[in-house]
């Protein structure tokens, strides 16, 4: 599988809270999620979450190739919750959290698995490309968005309503992020279809799927294959050209293209 990659921080000096990682037979997408004073509840930050769950769920996938993609997510938010349990409050609702993407290659199936409102797009050999998306956090966030727009970026109002809205993680009724319970990866949506039905796939933060999904530039197939002629900063580029128009405030945007499935 060949997987082309690019991720670009909101805004020039400030961290990017993505991660983006591939082997030769899976990739991995994470965006993490954090609110301004979080660095009282967790002294790492998101970045580090989003980078540590990254990475552990590499090292799963190229050693435990046999196990399911929920188990494998289920160990790494285990794994990066004990790592950092002793010195934060990792049950608090503004710790930090992540929404996950994978995309594994195994016995000629394609297998894929999303958690949270990234993103994951198949390319169908015979059909329109197929989007999987986990909708609950999309809903449950259209109640308090007017009055997140309003707010002051950084004020108390500000602050009291994102933890107001993600006090609805990992609850029934909710919506589900990697966090600190490993049980949050059986809520995650999951399938496999065969190669040979696909010509490729993407992963896509939600600070790049923005592209459809919030300014309506273009459809799925259109970025299908825009990523195919100019790859994944040329739909980064059109983005940050959007929010700069629309007077949207940036997010980091992550892309992974995969092509080559079956090599």
């Amino acid at each position: 599988m060949r997987v082309t990659m690019t991720s670009v921080a909101a805004r020039a000096g400030r961290q990017n809270e993505d991660f983006v990682g591939a082997l030769p037979t899976a990739a991995v997408l994470i965006d993490g999620a954090g609110i301004p004073g979080g660095e009282s509840i967790c002294r790492h930050g998101v970045a580090w979450y989003a980078g540590r769950l990254g990475g552990s769920l590499l090292g799963l996938l190229s050693l435990q190739r046999d196990r399911g993609l929920p188990a494998l997510l289920a160990e790494a938010i285990e794994q990066v919750t004990d790592e950092h349990r002793d010195t934060c409050d990792v049950a608090d609702p503004i710790s930090p959290s992540a929404t996950v993407a994978i995309l594994r290659v195994s016995g000629g199936f394609v297998e894929h698995l999303v958690l949270g409102d990234s993103v994951l797009v198949l390319d169908r050999a015979d059909d329109a490309p197929l989007v999987v998306s986990d909708p609950r956090e999309v809903i449950i966030s259209r109640s308090y968005q007017p009055a997140i727009e309003a707010a002051a970026e950084g004020s108390d109002e500000y602050r009291r309503l994102l933890r107001d809205l993600r006090a609805n993680r990992n609850r029934a009724g909710g919506f589900w992020v990697a966090k600190d319970d490993p049980r949050a990866a059986d809520e995650a949506i999951t399938e496999s279809r065969p190669i040979s039905e696909l010509t490729g796939a993407v992963l896509l933060s939600n600070g790049a799927s923005r592209i459809v999904d919030r300014f309506g530039l273009a459809g799925w197939p259109e970025v299908m294959a825009v990523l195919a002629s100019s790859g994944p900063a040329e739909i980064i580029r059109r983005v940050r050209q959007a929010e700069a128009r629309h007077g949207v405030a940036a997010d980091d945007a992550t892309i992974a293209h995969c092509t080559d499935l079956g090599g």
